[in-house]
């Protein structure tokens, strides 16, 4: 572990004098990319340097130890300092698990009602105005790129973009079935009905990241359904595009120009086929592994919603939080600190095997 914290501080020395080379920053370009490299590795450099200020420490004080006058100050800091190192390297350790690369990136996400027919429908959109709450504490931004909307207020499928710094490396563990146990407001004799609901969470990814042949794209352009207005209504803007090698089919009708929703249909067809990608890697390393925290599996329940306990449980970390008015209210955030940790921790195990 070492030999790899000195390369990676050789390194961030390098990068130190290159981004402030004027020919280098004459070449926004590579100073750019630089300056992104530079800062990924300045924690773990910084932590390393507190580590060896700590070890030297140490050092110091032991041999302070052998001069009697000074013996008694000279164990405080030895002690002091030894007691400090463990938890630095294991600091140290949890920083050199290698970062995903999408953690940064903002995010598609589509729900979609599963079982349960209108209840299945309505939890939809009981999930879609979590996230939205959960959104606005964040301070992110939220469009809605296609929506299908039911008579009572749910949703068959609602997909919608998150604009924020850190929105895939928040919600990405969201990804799987959801499932609800209530009682629906349509049921007369109160009989607790068990529904579900499916969340995809994609990291938008740049033109560069995942190349389309435009061959390979049939667009059709048809009109927008549910609101919208009239423009809306009566032009052909909403477009669907369909990936014919793959079969998959992305939809946006939000937009009034259909020039947009092109635009937004193609981010969102880059993103599906990202993910089938991103899918089979995780699949190779999750065989290598004997647990994995998520896998962005869609088939996989994750995680359940119970009314009448007030109880929320996700089954992959064995978490239970009793809030549910604060949790569909937006509060995620010790659900997701605790996915993440138990996701590290895992990812550390692997390092170390």
């Amino acid at each position: 572990m070492f030999d790899k914290l000195e390369a990676v501080e050789e390194r961030y020395e390098e990068l130190t004098k290159m981004i402030s080379d004027p020919e280098v920053i004459a070449n926004q370009a590579e100073w750019q990319k630089l300056i992104k490299e530079h800062s990924s590795i300045e924690e773990v450099v910084q932590k390393y340097r507190e580590y060896k200020k700590e070890k030297q420490r140490m050092e110091d004080a032991k041999e302070m130890m052998e001069d009697k006058e000074l013996k008694e100050l000279a164990e405080i800091d030895y002690y002091e300092a030894k007691e400090k190192l463990p938890h630095i390297e294991e600091e140290l350790k949890a920083l050199l698990i290698p970062k995903d690369p999408n953690d940064d990136k903002n995010i598609i996400c589509e729900i979609r009602g599963g079982a349960g027919g209108e209840e299945a429908a309505l939890f939809a959109g009981t999930l879609f105005r979590m996230y939205s709450m959960y959104a606005e504490r964040k301070h992110w931004k939220i469009e809605v790129l296609n929506e299908n909307e039911t008579e009572l207020g749910g949703y068959k499928e609602i997909s919608f973009m998150v604009n924020g710094k850190g929105a895939y490396s928040r919600l990405k563990f969201e990804s799987g079935v959801h499932r609800v146990q209530r009682v629906p407001d349509t049921e007369s004799s109160g009989r607790i009905h068990t529904s579900t609901a499916t969340v995809a969470v994609l990291p938008v990814v740049e033109d560069v990241e995942i190349e389309i042949n435009p061959a390979d794209i049939k667009m059709e352009v048809f009109r927008a359904s549910g609101a919208g207005g009239q423009h809306i209504n009566k032009t052909s803007s909403a477009v669907r595009l369909i990936h014919e090698p793959t079969g998959i089919v992305v939809e946006c009708q939000t937009e009034r120009s259909q020039l947009q929703n092109r635009e937004y249909a193609m981010k969102m067809l880059r993103s599906r086929l990202y993910n089938i990608e991103k899918e089979k890697q995780d699949s190779e390393i999750a065989n290598a592994r004997k647990t994995q925290v998520g896998s962005g599996d869609r088939s996989e329940k994750i995680r359940t919603y119970n009314y009448p306990q007030g109880r929320i449980t996700d089954h992959r970390i064995g978490m239970s939080i009793f809030q549910m008015e604060n949790f569909l209210n937006g509060d995620l955030d010790e659900m997701i600190d605790n996915l993440i940790a138990a996701d590290r921790a895992e990812r550390l195990k692997g390092e170390e095997e």
